[in-house]
């Protein structure tokens, strides 16, 4: 991905660093070849070069890049679960994971890691976007998830004799879960995606207090998976699939929705992080039942929004870690709405919009593995960078409002905004 060449100034802005410090009022950030060189008040910015090109942030806001940690790049309007594997032939998705990629770059998201991709299509998206060919947030890919037969994924009955092959790797036993990593790494697969558990979204075989696969199935995946210094995440709400997880070695949690203080302690003790993705449960709530949703399936949403709502405070008062993301791309949670997982965080969960907005980029890019180069507004880092027109602290919704965007930076180059 190109970086800017030279030094740019940015100029009257309110920074917000991303490191949970407080915001700096009248600031300045100086950026040389594509990174960082200064971030802070203007009284002690060093001189640039007369050639230098300047930025006015107009007294808005200077942050970090956002990162969507839980970023479904295929998925395009599902209104039920076959959508996710029968509805497109894998030559459109393909198509409509470079659009969602545009899309999140332009919603100020600069990276992002994959929840899990049809067919492989994340690793080939991030290749693109790395070589210039697509805009698209920098991207750590996961390919297709690990689910243990007749869990979640694992929902075309037998006699249709589909498959699931294009969505997700199926396995029974430890050892088809070894193999299973094995395919995934040789496609060039970063994060394995599992489903340990069930969801609200399947009421009558894998619900959300159900396991979809056994401790020793997730044990051998973390194993197999380290081996090739790969990293392990989850689909976990059921506490007893926390609890396993945890205890396998996994490195991030998806959900985390329904967590006792054992499970709190066990988390702490790893310094695990865990994307709560509550805001689609909100939306399910609110806007399911005009796709369809059976009202079951709705209470189920109604319960986990509550427990992972409650879940998430627990875990954040306590010192542990969330990043921000979640399942969009259904056809009540669409692409282009990830800022209101920000805002629900605030209005909802009760958090400040200053930890939520460290969640969203100092943590996310932590949980890429990427939090030496992005996420923070600090010397030496990449210059990622989302200057908005307002003050997000006294309105994160801003978030919400791409107009209101002056420059979305990756690198030091303007990839988006009324500045591009």
């Amino acid at each position: 991905m190109k970086t800017s060449q030279g030094v740019t100034r940015i100029t009257n802005g309110r920074l917000i660093d991303g490191t949970g410090a407080a915001p700096i009022g009248n600031a300045v950030v100086i950026l040389k070849d594509g990174k960082i060189l200064y971030a802070g008040a203007a009284a002690g910015a060093p001189i640039v070069p007369s050639d230098a090109t300047h930025v006015d942030a107009r007294g808005g806001t200077i942050l970090p890049g956002l990162v969507e940690a839980h970023f479904h790049p295929t998925y395009f309007n599902v209104a039920e679960l076959a959508d996710l594997d029968v509805k497109y032939p894998v030559e459109f998705v393909t198509i409509l994971a470079s659009v969602n990629a545009k899309l999140a770059l332009e919603c100020g998201y600069t990276a992002a890691r994959s929840g899990g991709s049809l067919h492989n299509i994340d690793v080939w998206l991030k290749k693109a976007i790395e070589e210039d060919l697509i805009p698209g947030p920098r991207l750590a890919a996961s390919g297709r998830e690990i689910c243990g037969a007749g869990g979640l994924m694992d929902w075309n009955p037998e006699h249709m004799k589909l498959g699931m092959e294009g969505l997700i790797l199926l396995i029974n036993g430890p050892e088809e879960g070894r193999k299973a990593v094995r395919k995934l790494v040789k496609d060039g697969a970063e994060w394995i995606k599992t489903y340990p558990t069930g969801d609200a979204a399947a009421p009558d075989s894998a619900d959300h207090h159900t396991l979809c696969m056994t401790f020793e199935e997730m044990a051998a995946v973390v194993s197999e998976a380290h081996n090739f210094r790969r990293k392990v995440t989850g689909h976990c709400r059921a506490n007893q699939g926390i609890k396993n997880a945890l205890r396998a070695g996994f490195d991030c949690l998806e959900h985390g929705t329904f967590m006792d203080s054992e499970a709190l302690d066990l988390l702490l003790t790893r310094d695990v992080p865990v994307v709560p993705a509550l805001y689609f449960e909100l939306a399910s709530i609110e806007r399911g039942p005009g796709f369809g949703m059976p009202q079951a399936v709705v209470d189920g949403h109604k319960e986990t929004l509550e427990g992972g709502a409650e879940s998430a405070r627990m875990i954040l008062k306590a010192g542990g870690r969330l990043g921000m993301g979640g399942d969009y791309g259904f056809a009540w949670n669409p692409h282009g709405d990830y800022a209101k997982e920000l805002t629900f965080f605030v209005n909802y969960v009760g958090l400040t919009p200053l930890e939520v907005l460290t969640c969203a980029t100092k943590t996310g890019a932590e949980i890429m593995g990427r939090g030496h180069e992005i996420g923070t507004v600090e010397p030496g880092k990449l210059a990622d960078l989302l200057i908005v027109d307002g003050d997000v602290l006294a309105d994160i919704s801003l978030l919400e409002d791409r107009s209101r965007f002056l420059a979305v930076m990756q690198g030091g180059v303007i990839k988006a905004g009324r500045l591009a």
